[in-house]
């Protein structure tokens, strides 16, 4: 690592020429909920100036998920900056009302947002914010005093970088050979379930995104529906999302902090022990799945159009000497019990994983990891060997360390507003503590 730059980075114009680029305080790197939180919550700050990248050509938010119906499973308030800052221009109020329609969302009464509003609201927030720019790849991070980010446009200087580049389609390694039209993740739906009419469909994964796939099958009408539709889940039924009173105490900034303190094998075991309250599926979801197949079987008397297979693993897939299609399902509680299912199209609903984040090899040696994450402090800076004061920021990668809610919008805001008052050398003020004790030092008593 050299000394300080004593000059600013210069930046190529459309015709070619040159213009200086000021050394910013903060360059963010994806424009995803994670980082537009951290955006918003810095927006207008003189002494902060910042810069962020996506890649994208324009804001995107699970776009072909955008099923009809499909609803937020958070409160409206866990937005990118209501919890940390309810003033700040970017929540989801000020949308609605610079968009003169709050009276109307006040009428409509909703049991849960709409997902598509939500995804629009963001949208919103990232194209009013000057500060968010898309179509700009981040190509490498580099560290010389201060960090020098190269896009596939220009170079700029900052003293910290804030990474959120949120995460990307995982399918189990059986499934990739296999990958296109016919065979596709859930994040793919709506580009290619129009294609899925008259054919034997098999849904994989008990988690929301499954559920919201098998309904909207289920649900069209006789032309466009499938001829049959599977829902395959490992867990032992369809299980409701947690979303009770004291399990939300799980998503609160103490709690945070208290797991983060844990030891790493503890951590592990609360991940998993706790995961419907994340990644169950909604009631309201189920409700109207259990009333499709009621329909489907005592109405329309047709119960040949759906199956649904819990407590079941998918063990192999692959392509029979007649041309079918078979998933081999291996049967959770009965050892050894296989059962073919012949499919013609599968829809993988089988979650994300932390998008790779190649831009920071240059980096890599300098930088901690653990389990297969980077290292990070109680502020979501990365632990590496570099100057106190030059930090990297690492948003939604690190539930390992952090717990479930890393990877959900609950505590966006307040992992945001940890960043910004690192970056300003304050302290935003403390929210009442739980109702709930976590910690043994931490009793009242």
């Amino acid at each position: 690592m050299g000394p300080v730059p004593k000059s600013v980075p210069k930046s190529m114009t459309a015709s070619g020429s040159t213009e200086q680029t000021p050394h910013l305080r903060l360059v963010g790197i994806g424009a995803g909920p994670a980082n537009l939180a951290l955006a918003a919550l810095l927006h207008g700050d003189r002494g902060q100036p910042n810069l962020f990248f996506d890649r994208k050509p324009s804001f995107t938010w699970h776009d072909d998920q955008l099923i009809t119906g499909a609803t937020l499973q958070v409160s409206i308030f866990k937005d990118l900056v209501s919890l940390s800052d309810p003033t700040n221009r970017f929540s989801f109020l000020s949308y609605l009302h610079e968009h003169g329609r709050m009276y109307h969302f006040l009428n409509a009464q909703f049991a849960a947002v709409p997902r598509s509003e939500f995804r629009n609201y963001l949208a919103w927030a990232a194209e009013t914010n000057e500060n968010v720019v898309f179509s700009e790849s981040v190509r490498q991070v580099e560290f010389d005093g201060v960090f020098r980010v190269t896009t596939d446009r220009r170079q700029v200087t900052a003293d910290n970088i804030a990474v959120g580049v949120g995460t990307v389609p995982w399918v189990p390694d059986l499934a990739v050979p296999h990958l296109g039209a016919g065979h596709f993740h859930v994040s793919q739906f709506l580009r290619h379930a129009r294609e899925l009419a008259g054919k034997r469909v098999a849904v994989v994964g008990g988690g929301q995104s499954g559920a919201e796939a098998f309904l909207d099958l289920i649900s069209r009408s006789a032309s466009e529906r499938p001829a049959c539709v599977s829902w395959v889940s490992r867990r032992r039924n369809y299980f409701p999302i947690d979303d009770s009173t004291f399990t939300n105490d799980f998503y609160m900034p103490e709690y945070s902090d208290y797991f983060y303190r844990l030891s790493e094998e503890k951590r592990a075991e609360l991940n998993s022990a706790h995961l419907l309250s994340s990644d169950g599926i909604s009631e309201s979801t189920l409700r109207a799945i259990y009333q499709a197949l009621y329909r489907l079987q005592f109405v329309e008397r047709d119960e040949h159009r759906f199956g649904l297979l819990p407590n079941r693993t998918v063990v192999a897939a692959d392509r029979a000497s007649s041309g079918i299609f078979e998933l081999t399902l291996g049967h959770n509680d009965e050892s050894g019990q296989n059962q073919i299912l012949p499919v013609d199209a599968v829809v993988w609903a089988t979650g994300f994983r932390p998008a790779p984040k190649t831009f920071l090899e240059p980096l890599a040696a300098h930088i901690e990891t653990a389990s297969g994450e980077v290292r990070v402090d109680e502020d979501f800076a990365v632990s590496w060997d570099g100057p106190p004061d030059r930090n990297i920021f690492m948003q939604n990668a690190v539930r390992g360390q952090r717990g479930l809610p890393d990877v959900n919008l609950s505590l966006n805001a307040w992992r945001a507003q940890r960043i910004a008052d690192r970056l300003r050398g304050n302290s935003s003020p403390e929210m009442a503590m739980s109702f709930i004790d976590w910690s043994a030092k931490s009793g009242r008593g």
